[in-house]
């Protein structure tokens, strides 16, 4: 049985996860239950969602470096402005999402490296981050702690919304007209501008949209830890990359998973909690989440030179 690339992408992702998980219960049996699930993946949901911003920036051949200030400027945000002044917070976020649409637009028009522009872009949200917390605090709106501890019956919170977060995006950028032309702009973008197709508009949007699921990171990681500081999601941006890496993504052609991308961000999660769960150092938790980025591109290097090798027979 042949297995497409496609199909390759999305079986290691979920085989590296399984195979995570397996040794975690081998390891500590008292997490296989309601309770243990919950704690290894208490920060899924703003790390998944994250990683789905990342994945529409690479989905159009660009690379975002400002995303776990982002996020952090949007926890910052939510702690004080959506708590206090719920319409000053709104305004806030689609001010926000409208510069990540412009940055789109920019970095097409000039022919920027988005390395360059989203690092630059880093400073500015880590610097607004800091005027509107300077020291860590705030407090979650009401409804957003409401949402993000909630108990759903059998399984919990963290992997219900990671399920939903892949079935949307994957409707999304698989298999909406508009997910068509971002994946085709990241293959091709004169193809898709010789059809007829304006590049920036789809360009804005796609940033647009990845700023989106970027603001609901940063609105869920405040429903979890309750408060918020300017470095608290730092993190994200490295996270976030190798999420989509690990899911099957790729740095160029448009060719990204968003369900793979989801699982890589479980994946993730489930490295750093179970390490924290063992009261392992964070300098580990960072090694063993390069080191099973680093085992997975090699077995998917591997499967792709067999199906290469397979096809030239």
């Amino acid at each position: 049985m042949k297995l497409s690339s496609g199909t390759i992408r999305l079986i290691i992702p979920a085989l590296s996860l399984a195979v995570l998980l397996a040794a975690v219960f081998y390891m500590q049996p008292r997490a296989m239950s309601y309770t243990g699930l919950n704690l290894l993946f208490n920060l899924a949901v703003p790390i998944a969602l994250a990683t789905v911003a990342q994945m529409l920036i690479i989905a159009v051949n660009d690379l975002d470096l400002s995303m776990g200030t982002f996020v952090s400027f949007c926890a910052c945000v939510t702690a004080t402005f959506l708590q206090a002044s719920p319409a000053i917070g709104i305004l806030i976020f689609l001010c926000a999402i409208a510069v990540y649409a412009a940055m789109g637009i920019i970095i097409h028009l000039r022919e920027l490296p988005s390395i360059v522009v989203t690092l630059g872009m880093s400073f500015i949200w880590g610097g607004l981050a800091v005027l509107i917390l300077p020291a860590p605090g705030g407090e979650a709106p009401g409804w957003v702690r409401w949402v993000m501890t909630s108990r759903p019956p059998f399984v919990p919170m963290a992997i219900v919304a990671s399920v939903i977060i892949a079935v949307v995006t994957h409707f999304l950028i698989m298999r909406s007209s508009f997910g068509v032309l971002i994946r085709g702009v990241g293959g091709n973008f004169r193809s898709v501008e010789r059809a007829g197709w304006s590049v920036i508009r789809i360009r804005a949007g796609a940033y647009a949209l990845a700023g989106f699921f970027a603001v609901l990171s940063g609105i869920a990681l405040v429903g979890l830890t309750t408060s918020a500081d300017a470095n608290i999601a730092l993190r994200y941006t490295l996270l976030s990359i190798a999420g989509v890496i690990l899911g099957g993504g790729e740095f160029v052609g448009g060719k990204v998973s968003p369900i793979g991308a989801v699982i890589g961000a479980l994946t993730l999660t489930l490295a750093g909690s179970f390490l924290s769960f063992m009261r392992i150092s964070p300098d580990w938790q960072i090694g063993a989440q390069g080191a099973i980025l680093i085992v997975v591109l090699a077995l998917r290097l591997f499967l792709n030179r067999l199906e290469k090798r397979e096809k030239n027979r």
